[in-house]
């Protein structure tokens, strides 16, 4: 169909009555055609929607768009809708495509692509608005929680459309809320989720996050973090003595608690007794000088603030003290003539024994390994010696046993006589030469 004439009011009289006349007859026989085709749009309020009318095969026929009232808004290429939101895109023989700018939720509804032929062909685009929630707020029930107590969140997303769904997340953990939609005078949504949960200490500072899901935007979620109280965490540590407490050492108990509000109240007693007189406490400290056997017994520890009170116990045995035992430090040997000092079976070796005088355990009964065979040898090799100088005494006494002097007279063998013989040798005695005799 052709559009011709001279003056302009002419052809607006043919855009206005032609199609309302073909609107008349087409109205009692729509045909939804394959050939004409379309799509449906979603658009975000206050941005652009693009609306194409398409035709597979045409045969010069006529395409216009209506609106939701079916008012003409594009005949071919001319916008006869005094509405300057709607511009011409593109426009051939196969496809009129327009587009509608700052759409508002009045623009939302069903568009018809009509092609005339004999009987007309319509195809139908549903343009949908969609606004996005507000921000969405998370209420609790209580600002601070007791451990083992349940609390209650509530969080909600105003004025979208469509309805908005919500998720929770505490942590990394998913939770189940119970959501309630409600619809507004003018079509808009409000939904509200309410989420019920157990709180335990872990959950102290732990992030609890509600996460509105809606096409019109990604990751729009809320946060808070909770706040649980509960009652302090003790623990006895034992600061002195290293290892088994023993009789007159002293000791040193440490008490540590941890609770949320702080402890403010640390308290030391013995259980089923009193504490020792001379016991000190010092802020969560308790100091006992000089231990000894009384002193058993179980000890506490109180720690309190305001959800509750804690304790923990020490259970005290004091052990005998230490003991030593003298290590002798010389043997000695005796026989009639010598006497030997022998030193110790370790005493050629004091390097390697030195580290013992720091065992705990040295001087507690534990005797000392004696070499006997080396014990022995030298009292072999002393008794040998002593055998060889006595034979050597001996001999030596023997040998000067008898030495003596001989004097023989001169003259004597011409002595009548033998008293002339003496009396002769007298008178020869300075004279006489000295012999001397050895018999062994």
């Amino acid at each position: 169909m052709a559009i011709t004439g001279n003056g302009s009011l002419a052809t607006l009289l043919f855009l206005f009555v032609i199609p309302a006349a073909l609107h008349k007859g087409a109205a009692q026989y729509p045909v939804q055609s394959q050939n004409l085709v379309t799509d449906n749009v979603e658009v975000m309020e206050g941005d652009v929607a693009v609306i194409s009318c398409r035709v597979k095969n045409n045969d010069d026929s006529v395409i216009q768009l209506l609106n939701p009232n079916r008012q003409t808004i594009y005949f071919r290429d001319v916008r006869p809708l005094k509405d300057a939101r709607f511009q011409l895109v593109n426009f051939s023989d196969n496809e009129l495509r327009v587009s509608l700018s700052n759409v508002s939720l009045s623009d939302e509804g069903r568009y018809v692509c009509q092609l005339y032929t004999d009987p007309p062909q319509e195809a139908y685009a549903d343009i949908t608005v969609l606004i996005p929630p507000g921000n969405p707020i998370i209420e609790s029930r209580e600002g601070q929680v007791i451990e083992g107590n349940e609390t209650e969140m509530t969080c909600t997303a105003m004025g979208s459309k469509p309805a908005a769904t919500i998720r929770w997340m505490k942590g990394d953990k998913e939770l189940q809320g119970i959501s309630k939609v409600e619809e507004t005078y003018d079509h808009m949504f409000t939904v509200t989720s309410q989420l019920r949960f157990i709180v335990t200490k872990e959950d102290d500072g732990m992030p609890v996050v509600c996460i509105v899901d809606h096409p019109a935007v990604k990751d729009f979620q809320a946060l808070t973090y909770l706040v649980v109280h509960y009652k302090p965490e003790v623990k006895i540590i034992v600061e002195f003595p290293d290892g088994l407490p023993r009789e007159g050492q002293n000791m040193e108990l440490s008490c540590q608690a941890k609770g949320k509000p702080h402890p403010q109240q640390i308290n030391w007693v013995k259980v089923d007794d009193d504490l020792p007189s001379h016991a000190l406490i010092t802020g969560p400290d308790l100091y006992i000088e000089n231990l000894n056997k009384t002193y058993n017994g179980t000890y506490r520890c109180f720690a309190a603030n305001s959800v509750g009170e804690s304790y923990d116990d020490y259970i005290l045995y004091v052990y005998d003290a230490p003991t030593t035992t003298p290590i002798p430090t010389t043997a000695t040997t005796t026989n009639p003539t010598t006497t030997i000092s022998l030193p110790e079976a370790t005493a050629d070796t004091t390097p390697s024994a030195e580290p013992a005088a720091h065992d705990s355990r040295a001087g507690e009964g534990a005797p000392r390994a004696v070499d006997h065979a080396v014990i022995g040898g030298v009292v072999a090799v002393v008794v040998f010696a002593m055998l060889c100088l006595l034979i050597i005494l001996g001999r030596y006494f023997a040998r000067h046993k008898g030495t003596y002097f001989t004097h023989e007279a001169k003259g004597a063998d011409d002595a009548a006589d033998a008293d002339t013989a003496i009396i002769n040798a007298e008178g020869g005695h300075n004279n006489s030469d000295e012999k001397k005799e050895y018999y062994i």
